[in-house]
C-alpha cells in the first residue's frame, strides 16, 4: 500500500513539475514522436564512472518508467508527466541536459496558423503566427528546418501582435530578376506545455506579394480630362521599368456625386476627390490598400498667387483674365 501511495505521490509531483510552461526554445531538445513508446537520452559530456539522472531537478525513480544503460537513460511509455528537462550528473556536477518534448498534431491547417506577405520582390518578407495558445514560436526556411536538423537557422519573433500572436521578419536568397521555379519552404515550431508542433508551409514568393499604397504626386488638366501622376511605393522593387505596377483610380464626380473607377491615368476633369491603389499586373497580385482620399480643385485662383506657385495650366488662364480686366478698366476710363 505504501509503495502504491509513494508511486502516486511521485507521479503527481512529476505532473506538477512538467506542467510548467516553457517560454523559450531549449538549446537541446529530444522529440518523442507520436506513437513512439520509448526515447533514449544520452549524457552529452564525456566522463568516467557512473552518472545519475534527474527530471526537472528531481531524482529519477527507476521503478516503472525508466531504465539506465551505462550513461544512457531510456524513458518508457512517454507521457505528459515524463516530459521536461532531463539532466545527467556525476556527483554534484551537472554534466549536460536536454528537454524531452512530445510531438503533437494541431487540428488546424498551417494556412490558418501562419500567414506571410511581401511588399516587393526584394529579399525580405514577413509572417504572422495567429494562434495565441502557444507560448513560444520560431520559424526557419529550407529543408533543414522542416526535418528539424541542427543546421537550421531559426528566426525568433520580431514582435507580438495585438491578439497575442507573433510577428516574424524573414530573408530569402531568391533572385528578383529570375523566373521563380522553386517554392519557399517555411517551417514553424511552436511549444505549448512541453508539446511541440512542427508544420511546414510551401509557397511561391509571387503568391504573397502585396505592394504598399502608391503615392499621388500631382494632377493636371489636359483638355477636358485630368491627368494623374502616380508614383510607386518607396518599398517597391526597382527599377520600376522592370517591376511595373498597374494603378487603379477611384474618383467622385463633382456634378452628381457618383463614384467611378479607372485603370487609366486620364480621368474626367470635373471631380471632387480621388484615391489610388496598385498591384503587380504580371501575376495579378492582390490590390494594395487605397491611398487616403485627396481633394481636387479644378479652378485656378489668380489672386494673391505668385507666378512661380501657379500650375502651368493656370498661367495662361490668369494671363487672359488679367488682360480682360485691363481692357474693362480702359473702357471704364474712356467713358
Amino acid at each position: 500500500m505504501m509503495t502504491l501511495l509513494s508511486w502516486i505521490a511521485g507521479f503527481l509531483l512529476m505532473s506538477i513539475t512538467a506542467a510548467q510552461d516553457l517560454n523559450h526554445f531549449p538549446e537541446n531538445v529530444v522529440l518523442a514522436k507520436i506513437n513512439e513508446n520509448s526515447v533514449t537520452l544520452t549524457c552529452g559530456a564525456p566522463t568516467a564512472g557512473p552518472v545519475t539522472w534527474k527530471l526537472n531537478d528531481e531524482d529519477v525513480d527507476f521503478e516503472d518508467h525508466f531504465e539506465q544503460k551505462g550513461k544512457n537513460l531510456i524513458v518508457k511509455e512517454v507521457d505528459t508527466p515524463l516530459l521536461g528537462e532531463y539532466s545527467c550528473w556525476r556527483g554534484k556536477a551537472k554534466l549536460s541536459s536536454a528537454y524531452l518534448l512530445q510531438e503533437t498534431e494541431e487540428g488546424e491547417d498551417i494556412d490558418s496558423l501562419l500567414t506571410c506577405h511581401a511588399k516587393s520582390y526584394d529579399c525580405n518578407f514577413s509572417c504572422s503566427w495567429t494562434n495565441s495558445r502557444y507560448a513560444v514560436v520560431r520559424l526557419g526556411i529550407g529543408p533543414e528546418c522542416s526535418k528539424g536538423q541542427r543546421s537550421c537557422q531559426w528566426v525568433s519573433s520580431s514582435g507580438q501582435l495585438e491578439n497575442e500572436g507573433f510577428q516574424f521578419e524573414l530573408y530569402h536568397n531568391l533572385s528578383p530578376f529570375a523566373e521563380e521555379s522553386s517554392m519557399l519552404e517555411v517551417t514553424a515550431e511552436a511549444i505549448n506545455n512541453h508539446f511541440l508542433l512542427r508544420k511546414t508551409k510551401l509557397f511561391y514568393l509571387r503568391d504573397i506579394v502585396v505592394p504598399d499604397s502608391p503615392q499621388i504626386v500631382s494632377s493636371e488638366v489636359v483638355g477636358q480630362q485630368l491627368s494623374v501622376n502616380i508614383k510607386p511605393p518607396s518599398s517597391w522593387s526597382t527599377p520600376y521599368t522592370f517591376f511595373s505596377l498597374q494603378h487603379e483610380i477611384e474618383y467622385v464626380l463633382r456634378d452628381d456625386g457618383r463614384t467611378e473607377r479607372s485603370l487609366s491615368s486620364l480621368i474626367p476633369k470635373r471631380i471632387s476627390k480621388l484615391r489610388v491603389r496598385c498591384r503587380d499586373p504580371l501575376v495579378f497580385s492582390p490590390w494594395s490598400q487605397w491611398t487616403p482620399w485627396k481633394n481636387v480643385r479644378n479652378s485656378c485662383r489668380c489672386k494673391k498667387q505668385k507666378k512661380s506657385k501657379l500650375p502651368s495650366r493656370c498661367l495662361e488662364h490668369c494671363k487672359k483674365k488679367m488682360e480682360e480686366r485691363t481692357k474693362d478698366a480702359k473702357r471704364s476710363q474712356s467713358l
